[in-house]
């Protein structure tokens, strides 16, 4: 049975890729490593908590004898998803930025290395690439040219893990990947922000112009790319996943109001994330030749299930709404 530490498996891609592994295979054993920060919530994996081949473990990635302890237990792989992921917080204080995502990544390795973890999986974004311009896609080759503080930390902990690779010869693929969606996504992000805001009829802030675009893919496809690229991606490589769906910030706005029935007064246009990276676009051909992967879930049924699962969960939106999101949606979005 292989066993596989999770890092940041109770967020929302983490705890969607343990429910779909669970779920898909019986011959896996998985630790969950959480230091449970404002976006992981161990309700979002209620439903698994009782699977005997599923264990948590409350840790921060950035604490290296918390890591040390939870990597002695022999483990086959690390599917490393922790980190900080919002640019506007990162714009507002890069400093868990770089010590969770830089910081936390050296120490995992280190840790990893020292008890020779036989595969790394180190889980990234398409926004280390920079920003496209009108045409063209970002591929595995693409130089990294980050342009927010979140962006930089990730580009950095991507290279900390190549070079891991490169000079004491560890196992470690690199992912990469476009705008998620789905579940259990915390409501800081686009499209939960949008869905719970017009759920309450109250408006949607919208920056700038709102022609931003943005490469979707739903959360569970991502998941099954990552699992492919921990069983079979080449040691050493990158691989980058997408929705192969492009849409600019204001026709996804103008599709939720179509969904959910709710007029176009709802829109407000606010002052402009500063340096608002214009596009994204994934080129995911690697990917499907190599791993076998490819996205399955349409946008249009997928953003219909997220709304679906929204309605049905409006406790678990509540309560995060009520805490320390509600401080931090009101700083934002104060007088822009």
């Amino acid at each position: 049975m292989a066993k596989l530490l999770v890092t940041g498996g109770c967020g929302f891609i983490g705890s969607n890729f343990i429910r779909q592994l669970l779920s898909s295979d019986s011959s896996v054993e998985l630790i969950n490593f959480d230091a449970l920060t404002y976006a992981g919530n161990l309700k979002n994996l209620t439903d698994v908590a009782s699977n005997p081949r599923y264990r948590f473990v409350k840790g921060d990635i950035t604490n290296r004898e918390e890591v040390r302890g939870v990597i002695s237990e022999g483990l086959d792989a690390i599917i490393h998803f922790a980190a900080e992921s919002h640019v506007d917080r990162s714009i507002m204080d890069s400093g868990p930025f770089v010590k969770t995502n830089v910081i936390g990544t050296q120490i995992l390795l280190d840790a990893a290395k020292e008890k020779s973890v036989k595969r790394i999986v180190h889980v990234s974004t398409d926004e280390v690439y920079g920003s496209l311009g009108a045409t063209g896609f970002f591929t595995e080759t693409t130089p990294l040219s980050p342009n927010s503080p979140y962006s930089a930390s990730k580009a950095g902990s991507d290279l900390l893990a190549n070079a891991y690779h490169h000079t004491f010869g560890m196992d470690v693929v690199i992912t990469r990947c476009s705008n998620n969606y789905g579940p259990y996504q915390f409501p800081e992000k686009l499209i939960p922000l949008f869905i719970s805001n017009l759920l309450e009829d109250k408006q949607v802030p919208v920056y700038g112009d709102g022609l931003q675009i943005r490469d979707w893919i739903h959360v569970l496809d991502h998941a099954r790319g990552v699992e492919a690229a921990w069983r079979k991606g080449r040691s050493g490589e990158v691989y980058n996943f997408g929705g192969r769906c492009e849409k600019t910030n204001m026709a996804l706005t103008l599709l939720l109001l179509e969904l959910l029935g709710k007029p176009k007064t709802l829109i407000k246009h606010v002052q402009d994330r500063l340096g608002h990276d214009r596009r994204y676009a994934i080129d995911c051909t690697k990917a499907e030749t190599e791993l076998g992967w490819q996205p399955l879930v349409t946008f249009e049924k997928g953003l219909k299930d997220t709304i679906d699962w929204y309605k049905a969960n409006a406790a678990w939106v509540s309560e995060i709404r009520s805490g320390e999101y509600r401080k931090y949606y009101e700083k934002q979005y104060a007088n822009r």
